[in-house]
């Protein structure tokens, strides 16, 4: 007689039934990169799908402040009826040891959009967002 691993009082979750998926894999080995933490989470705050206070800690005065008259508008919020917004890549450059310029093309429908930013090291070694643009903010 087999006995099952899954199931009613075997302590493990249900087998999965539904085709959903996360919209993106974080890829394997580039998980640590301050840039993709930072992208995915100004994505969820832009696109409407979590509140400003997500970022409080981790974007400086000027960088929250342009956050707070983004996030309202939600501008990365897909059309009615639309998939949510997709990260699709991340790219960064280096100007110093303690900056981080990165960028982020995010889709929306059918369209794509950019973000840029730009992450400084804190002196205890945290990054720390000090600016945020938009592709198109009126």
């Amino acid at each position: 007689m087999r006995i099952s691993k899954r199931g009613p009082g075997s302590g493990a979750p249900p087998p999965r039934t539904d085709a959903r998926r996360p919209a993106r894999p974080v890829p394997v080995g580039r998980a640590h990169r301050p840039q993709d933490w930072f992208a995915h989470r100004l994505l969820l705050v832009l696109s409407g799908q979590r509140p400003v206070r997500l970022l409080l800690g981790h974007a400086g005065a000027t960088a929250y402040d342009q956050l707070c008259r983004l996030a309202p508008r939600a501008p990365l919020r897909p059309p009615p009826g639309g998939a949510a917004p997709v990260l699709r890549g991340v790219g960064a450059c280096r100007p110093s040891a303690d900056a981080i310029e990165a960028f982020a093309r995010v889709t929306t429908g059918d369209r794509t959009r950019a973000l840029a930013f730009r992450l400084e090291r804190r002196p205890d070694g945290r990054w720390q967002c000090a600016a945020i643009e938009l592709d198109t903010v009126p």
